[in-house]
């Protein structure tokens, strides 16, 4: 008996159909099992953040190390979102066809082991191919994740859910400044960055291992066909008895982007222009700090973990208010909210700049709060409008595209910040705002609103609807 295993609740009288199964997941009580995964898929959420800030953090270190410049860090940046691009469309893929679980295996592996191997570069061309690859591993966890918590949770708690495993973006962020702070500050140069990039590997790959624990997504075998095992592991999520599901009367089609841009071109649309708002807005926010502040400010570079730090504690109550809020007003409510109240807070944190490192400091937590609640309520708001055979392949794709706003963002807020922090500051309030026209738009034209109802009536798995 593993950890995730529990004494069996009641027993059916007859075999379940796939029908049943799939309510059964939908309407069951939440149990020790969804609290466990919460836990251990949150975890990993928690090592892909600590990678995002570490590498903000030790940009000083680094860039003094390897004589950078600001368009030059934008390179170390962009090398990791460009490996988070392909790990995302890539794996969402391979998640689709072979399963979330082998993904969400390998893809925290490969993370700690090119995070660890990272401690050791001997020079940039070898730090900028391990960025790369860490980039794969966390591209690779968008994807599977997000799919996973979505296919496992009931229904009713869906939202609050997710939301909490991706509220441990925060607490990652919280860790790496306050590993990085004292290590930066106490060790050479030299040593400081490496050891914190040790550190962040090593936990990754513990946080691996602990993951074996937890099981393929039932609905992601029903859509495979493979009933008897979806029936082993719905008894395990539910506490019902094991009893072999029929396969779904229709297989899935094989996962692709033409399957996805025939079946659910909208919801792409929509999840895509979700993501590239929020990574454009948010990893240019992160960009903004060592790019534009250390060196107008002339702050040395182990005080700019005070700023993550301020900015990971206003994440942190971010996240809470997206997991609380998703739920209770809807989906639509608080994206559109959220994506507007962080546009607005960005432009006020540019008409703080000129009033030094402390106001920078409250603006930018405060900016990060909102913009951290934007992005946890707009993954599960597009995650649940795909269907089963096709989630993975969508996350990935919607994340795919909102890389390239991440990876565009630091070049604009370098070179506009080079000239004025306001201008960069404005910059990223458009895109935060070019989210929020999304959501509007969604409405409009009759998008659905996902809380609080069944997967299989949000989007069925052999539905061929265009919206």
């Amino acid at each position: 008996m593993t950890v995730l295993d529990e004494p069996n609740a009641c027993k059916p009288a007859t075999a379940p159909t796939p029908a049943d199964g799939l309510d059964a997941l939908s309407e069951a009580p939440w149990r020790r099992f969804h609290t466990i995964a919460v836990l251990l898929f949150g975890v990993g959420w928690a090592m892909d953040a600590f990678e995002v800030t570490l590498v903000g953090n030790v940009m000083g270190a680094l860039g003094a190390r390897f004589h950078l410049g600001a368009q030059a860090m934008s390179v170390l940046l962009a090398a990791w979102f460009f490996g988070l691009m392909l790990g995302a469309a890539w794996f969402g893929r391979l998640s689709d066809r072979h399963g979330r679980r082998r993904v969400f295996l390998a893809s925290l592996t490969l993370y700690g082991l090119a995070t660890l191997a990272a401690a050791f570069a001997p020079n940039l061309a070898a730090l900028l191919v391990l960025r790369a690859l860490a980039g794969v591993g966390v591209g690779a966890e968008y994807a599977a994740i997000n799919a996973a918590i979505t296919e496992l949770v009931p229904r009713r708690a869906r939202g609050r859910a997710a939301a909490i495993v991706l509220n441990f973006w925060p607490l990652g962020s919280l860790l790496a400044a306050l590993l990085a702070w004292p290590l930066l500050a106490a060790l050479p140069p030299d040593l400081g960055w490496r050891v914190v990039f040790a550190t962040g590997g090593l936990i990754a790959l513990s946080t691996a291992w602990l993951r074996r624990y937890l099981p393929e997504s039932p609905r992601w075998l029903l859509a495979q066909g493979r009933g008897a095992e979806a029936a082993a592991i719905l008894a395990r999520v539910t506490g019902g008895a094991p009893a072999a599901l029929a396969p779904l009367a229709a297989p899935a089609a094989k996962a692709s982007l033409i399957a996805l841009l025939r079946h659910a071109p909208g919801r792409l649309a929509l999840g895509a222009a979700l993501d590239f708002a929020e990574a454009a807005g948010y990893y240019g926010l992160f960009a903004f700090l060592p790019l534009v502040v250390l060196p107008a400010l002339h702050l040395a570079p182990h005080a700019l973990p005070l700023f993550y730090l301020a900015g990971s504690l206003g994440a942190l109550i971010g996240g809470l208010a997206a997991a609380l809020a998703l739920d209770r007003f809807g989906r639509f409510a608080s994206v559109s909210f959220f994506y507007g109240a962080t546009a607005l807070a960005t432009i006020a944190l540019a008409f703080v700049t000129g009033f030094g490192a402390g106001a920078i400091m409250a603006g930018f937590a405060l900016t990060n709060l909102l913009a951290t609640a934007s992005w946890i309520a707009a993954y599960p708001t597009f995650s649940e409008l795909f269907p089963t055979h096709l989630r993975a392949t969508g996350i990935g794709a919607s994340v795919a595209v909102g890389r390239i706003g991440a990876m565009i963002a630091p070049f604009l807020v370098a070179a506009l910040g080079a000239r004025s922090m306001a201008a960069a500051l404005f910059l990223l309030a458009g895109f935060w705002l070019l989210g929020a026209l999304a959501m509007v738009v969604w409405r409009v034209a009759g998008g659905i609103e996902g809380s609080g109802m069944a997967l299989e009536r949000i989007a069925p798995v052999a539905a061929a609807s265009g919206a």
